[in-house]
């Protein structure tokens, strides 16, 4: 990105983020030598998987030109314009935060891959049906594939950003799981539901060609993965000992409180948690934090925020929650747990079921 946006590589980002964390899980790895195949539907979705591979050395054209004079979000659906505190910006000032924000977003999904990653990694050896393994291996590819080409993207922007502190403790929890059940609810339902709907929005919003093929193709890989979730965690809790099935909700529901919790509440209007990478987005671009949130204090009373943009998705109310109620991931214990913190238990799966398979709706195909 040149100079003339205020470019995010005109700032240095601090190194010491970028460290590796090492994290002992609890785990069991699980042989199988009864090769038969006994659901057929995760069969089908493996074979769709495979056929669906794709090189994004290939298949992505990225001659494609950044220009940072004109934003990779469009700017009618940029959720920042409508603060005060963007509105007393300069255009340069203006130009340099979207920048600054696009960067910050896309490194949470480039880093959300990496714990995708490793969770489909984990489920792979831990799942103990043959059919489940070869699918969960054809996430990992596919998880692999998609932080290839975020990070090659984001390195045409020349700034990434640190991972947020709730995104890493909810994958951190996962990772350390003692269930494949509780992983494939961590990432499967909860990050994989975030994702979808973050996907879904970027893919509606970004006015760069090349982000938006990129973000499409990994869409496209996203709805097989939640839809492995619903057919194998189904089977999978519906088997369970009550006793099990409690410990898998309760894990649920701690891993969306803490979400919820960390964004504002299940609506986003609560106090957010402080983010250091977030704030050094702010110092980046010059913006005092103060100003920051007492802007985002008076979009909340103004209402601003109440509703999403027309055809964009809520990750709680359209994906995560249905996906979790569907699996039987909510029991009436948790449901009271849910409703005391504020989060509705949505069943409604159409949005859900919709995103799934977009090319044919029908996973048996």
């Amino acid at each position: 990105m040149s100079d003339s946006a205020g470019s995010p590589a005109e700032q240095a980002t601090p190194e010491d983020w970028k460290t590796t964390d090492i994290l002992r899980a609890p785990m069991d790895v699980a042989w199988q030598f009864d090769y038969a195949i006994e659901q057929e539907k995760l069969e089908n979705l493996y074979r769709k998987a495979k056929q669906r591979q794709w090189d994004g050395e290939q298949r992505l054209d990225w001659s494609v030109e950044i220009d940072p004079s004109k934003p990779i979000i469009d700017e009618r659906q940029n959720e920042f314009q409508k603060l005060s505190f963007f509105k007393k910006l300069s255009k340069s000032q203006q130009e340099r935060f979207t920048a600054h924000a696009t960067c910050q977003l896309l490194s949470q999904f480039l880093h959300g891959e990496q714990g995708a990653l490793m969770t489909a990694a984990a489920v792979t050896h831990a799942v103990p049906d043959y059919e489940a393994k070869l699918y969960a291996a054809s996430q990992t590819m596919d998880e692999a594939r998609h932080v290839e080409v975020y990070e090659r993207y984001i390195n045409k922007l020349a700034m990434a950003y640190p991972i947020s502190p709730w995104l890493k403790n909810v994958i951190d929890a996962t990772l350390q799981a003692d269930h494949y059940a509780k992983v494939m609810v961590g990432m499967n339902m909860v990050v994989e539901g975030l994702a979808l709907a973050a996907f879904h929005n970027m893919s509606k919003q970004t006015t760069c060609p090349l982000l938006k093929d990129l973000t499409d193709m990994v869409l496209q890989d996203e709805s097989r993965h939640v839809a492995f979730g619903n057919l194998y965690l189904q089977r999978t809790i519906s088997d369970m000992h009550p006793d099990d099935r409690e410990d898998v909700a309760q894990f649920a529901f701690e891993a969306i409180k803490a979400m919820a919790d960390s964004m504002g509440g299940y609506d986003g209007k609560g106090p957010r948690e402080y983010d250091p990478g977030f704030a050094m987005l702010l110092e980046n671009c010059e913006v005092d934090l103060a100003d920051f949130l007492k802007s985002l204090a008076e979009a909340d009373m103004e209402g601003l925020d109440a509703e999403l943009p027309p055809g964009q998705i809520h990750s709680f109310r359209d994906l995560m929650m249905p996906a979790l109620v569907r699996v039987g991931a909510v029991t009436e214990r948790t449901k009271e747990m849910y409703r005391a913190a504020g989060i509705p238990v949505v069943s409604d799966t159409r949005i859900l079921e919709s995103m799934e398979d977009p090319e044919t709706g029908d996973l048996s195909a």
